[in-house]
């Protein structure tokens, strides 16, 4: 097979799984799969954050690892007169760079977690307690 004939063909086959999509909507033969409440336990929002925060936290250790011993190499190449020291020493910012981005990310999604967890539990106390006086009416009416 061609690559054009190849690339026709996954053409095809992604224009037909785009026209068989929809999104923002349930499907016109029912479905959707459950009862349409999302349920989230505190208990799942805190592991995932733990699990998030210990990345972090090993990810600060270890990928800081062989940071000092880059930066002396492109320091000594470059002062040897070697091309590659400079390019070495991209590698090395480039590296804290992402590093950098990847440790923010994690911080991110912990606290993210962790605020929606409390958040939460602040939901629950004032909707207990909006709904104590409906309860209470519940009671009357009986």
């Amino acid at each position: 097979m061609s690559f054009d004939e190849e690339w026709a063909e996954l053409r095809s086959a992604a224009a037909a799984r785009r026209s068989a999509m929809q999104l923002n909507s349930v499907p016109a033969e029912g479905g959707g799969g459950g009862s349409g409440d999302l349920v989230v336990n505190r208990d799942d929002l805190g592991a995932i954050g733990n699990d998030a925060y210990d990345v972090r936290v090993r990810l600060s250790k270890e990928g800081d690892h062989a940071r000092p011993a880059t930066f002396e190499a492109a320091t000594a190449l470059t002062n040897g007169n070697f091309g590659c020291g400079s390019a070495l020493l991209k590698v090395h910012d480039r590296w804290n760079t992402h590093l950098r981005t990847l440790l923010d990310s994690c911080a991110h999604i912990s606290n993210h977690l962790d605020y929606t967890k409390a958040q939460h539990a602040k939901d629950e106390v004032k909707i207990e307690g909006d709904m104590a006086p409906i309860s209470k009416l519940t009671e009357y009416m009986k």
